[in-house]
């Protein structure tokens, strides 16, 4: 089973948002990163990185909804839109997926190192594209950001110190 058929649908998806695609592929190279540097098995690497493509998923009908595409939002809706993507492609662990796209904005409680890693990657990612000071990098790195390699690129790419 390979990732590139999620990915061309997704391009197809978020057709005409250069920004939207953009950002999934980065925030898929970085987990991807991530997880292979922590020494994921390969069933979880291929979770995180199918979650990682399809995490913001939820963003198009978002907007088309309620005007807004906020990260709440996107958890709510986003799980059922991947679901038929998910299934048409005919991926397993699609429950551990759409549970990862329906928390990736929520940093408490986070079980297991698939998540952890989703969450760091769209972090680093959402960082660079929002602007985000060095000083609201810093107290989310100190609170959120678990993994040793999460934490180096973050450290790396904003120039922090620990």
């Amino acid at each position: 089973m390979t990732l590139e058929p999620l990915i061309l649908k997704m391009i197809s998806y978020d057709h005409g948002s250069p920004e939207r695609i953009q950002h999934f592929l980065k925030v898929h190279s970085f987990a991807k990163t991530i997880a292979v540097s922590e020494h994921l098995d390969e069933k979880t690497l291929f979770i995180t990185e199918a979650a990682a493509i399809v995490h913001d998923i939820g963003i198009r009908l978002c907007l088309e909804k309620y005007g807004d595409g906020n990260g709440k939002l996107q958890e709510k809706e986003g799980p059922a839109v991947a679901r038929e993507i998910l299934e048409n492609l005919d991926y397993k662990n699609i429950n551990r997926i759409l549970f990862l796209i329906g928390h990736h904005h929520t940093y408490i409680n986070v079980s297991g190192l698939d998540y952890q890693i989703l969450i760091e990657a769209d972090l680093l990612v959402n960082f660079e594209e929002e602007n985000t000071s060095k000083e609201d990098i810093k107290k989310v790195y100190e609170n959120i950001f678990k993994t040793k390699t999460g934490k180096k690129f973050c450290r790396e790419i904003f120039d922090i110190s620990p």
